[in-house]
């Protein structure tokens, strides 16, 4: 990907403002943790593992505000940044990977001093983004091999550069796919209401010259129908233990359609997007946005006034529809409690 969705730069944190590509492309400016959350939260910055990286920074930046201030100042204003950051979004899980991460390197040089601890702490976020970028790399390795040359793949919602440090999740496995020499093109389902796969999934493929049409969500069956689909590869925000996937609303329909039309469904995740500690997708918090999302799109609305509208961000799809999680140590096919135990073993 030429374009960082998110760079550390002059000790603030850079992020790309994805709400408002293609139709413009700028960066926004962080400087503690408070607004790392709030770029969270709005949508600035998206993707299970992209946010993750930014809480990271956010971690970072807040140590950083902090580092001149008196001892105990600095810890309670740290428990506050990680405070604010763990609230940004419930579902996707890397956010709590992250913060979980950075709160162990604080606690191993605790006794050191804040200026010698936030210096830690921002080589620490640094890693994480970099660690990111490798690890998608070797899942897109793992996943393209999954791609016949020639392959019409059906993606859902970004799961590319975008929504991670770079490179890619989903959208990661189709650059590799067309690094290998391999001659794929894409469908980008549109991905109502916040029109990622439209905005930001097109956008992407278009950059880099690779093949990508543009369809409704409603239209995906017609196209498995009709046999222009021969893969779905689709990201995740959080797997629970049983192989259960939470992502982005609609990705549940997409994979029922797969099912009936014999099409192989591949979920890309790298191993921190699963969460052993929830049993099954059941038990995953699904975030609720806000209706004015699904009245219209930006300034202009198209719902009736006073009609009642339902939000979900996630929906989960049951582990007996993926065919594969494509992880960076291979391709777990038919996940279950018992492979997912043993990638971590």
């Amino acid at each position: 990907m030429k374009i960082e969705t998110l760079r550390w730069f002059n000790n603030r944190l850079e992020m790309i403002d994805q709400r408002i590509l293609p139709a413009a492309f700028e960066y926004l400016s962080y400087y503690t943790a408070a607004s790392v959350a709030e770029g969270i939260r709005s949508m600035v910055v998206r993707g299970a593992p992209a946010i993750g990286v930014a809480a990271a920074y956010g971690v970072a930046l807040e140590a950083l505000k902090l580092s001149q201030g008196e001892q105990a100042k600095f810890d309670e204003g740290m428990e506050e940044g990680f405070k604010v950051l763990a609230a940004s979004r419930p579902t996707a899980v890397n956010l709590f990977w992250a913060l979980q991460r950075m709160r162990r390197v604080w606690e191993s040089v605790a006794d050191q001093s804040p200026q010698q601890i936030a210096q830690r702490l921002l080589a620490e976020a640094q890693e994480i983004h970099a660690e990111d970028i490798r690890i998608n790399k070797a899942m897109g390795a793992h996943g393209a091999a999954l791609l016949q040359d020639g392959a019409r793949v059906l993606t859902h919602c970004n799961a590319g550069a975008l929504a991670t440090a770079g490179w890619g999740t989903a959208l990661g496995v189709f650059r590799s796919a067309v690094e290998a020499g391999k001659k794929i093109s894409v469908i980008a389902d549109e991905t109502r209401p916040f029109l990622q796969g439209a905005r930001l999934t097109a956008w992407e493929m278009v950059q880099e010259n690779i093949p990508v049409t543009l369809i409704t969500d409603n239209m995906a069956g017609y196209m498995m129908a009709q046999g222009e689909v021969d893969a779905v590869v689709v990201g995740t925000d959080r797997v629970a233990a049983n192989g259960d996937v939470a992502n982005k609303i609609g990705t549940y329909m997409v994979a029922v359609l797969a099912r009936r039309h014999n099409i192989p469904f591949y979920v890309a995740c790298p191993l921190s997007t699963i969460d052993l500690n929830i049993a099954s997708g059941k038990d995953i918090p699904i975030e609720e946005r806000s209706a004015d999302e699904v009245k219209g799109f930006r300034d202009t609305h198209w719902a009736a006034e006073g009609v009642q509208i339902r939000n979900p961000s996630f929906d989960v799809t049951p582990a007996e529809l993926v065919t594969g999680l494509i992880t960076e140590k291979g391709v777990v096919l038919q996940p279950d409690a018992a492979k997912l135990r043993a990638l971590f073993a």
